[in-house]
């Protein structure tokens, strides 16, 4: 069983509070996915994040195939971590660890995920081609779109 990682780090021009804000509301991940993802929330994110949270969305991550993810915040320390993991979805494990710090002038924000793809060796040859580039391109957008809504650091 192959598990994979995800690891990145962006540095923006804003206080902690602010940081802690806009990425503990869950109604802003559609702000910060790319269009062509079709996402949308079905539920969950109608207060604000809690431990034991459960969320649903509607994804469209790749061929057009709509695809439920229901994720559960298991973990959070207010203003400093959370942690999501799918219950349901398209991988066999997520888990994705959001760390925010202070640093001079800004934060630090570092996310973590540690995930598994579906279908044993075949999913692990499609990994390379499809499943890593489609998330190296949603979290490259992920943070263009934090830049240009925060400023660079």
């Amino acid at each position: 069983m192959k598990i994979y990682t995800l690891h990145k780090k962006q540095n923006l021009p804003i206080s902690v509070d602010k940081a802690w804000d806009f990425l503990s509301d869950p109604a802003n991940l559609k702000t910060i996915t790319p269009p062509y993802m079709g996402f949308h929330i079905l539920s969950g994110a109608d207060r604000d994040m809690y431990q034991g949270q459960i969320i649903q969305y509607i994804v469209t991550p790749v061929l057009g195939i709509k695809t439920k993810w229901v994720t559960e915040i298991t973990h959070i320390k207010d203003k400093e971590y959370f942690v999501d993991e799918q219950r349901f979805g398209p991988y066999a494990l997520w888990h994705h660890k959001h760390f925010i710090k202070a640093i001079d002038g800004g934060v630090e924000m570092e996310d973590i995920i540690d995930y598994k793809i579906p279908m044993g060796w075949l999913g692990e040859l499609v990994h390379p081609i499809l499943v890593k580039p489609k998330l190296e391109e949603i979290f490259n957008f992920r943070k263009e779109k934090l830049e240009k809504l925060f400023g660079t650091y």
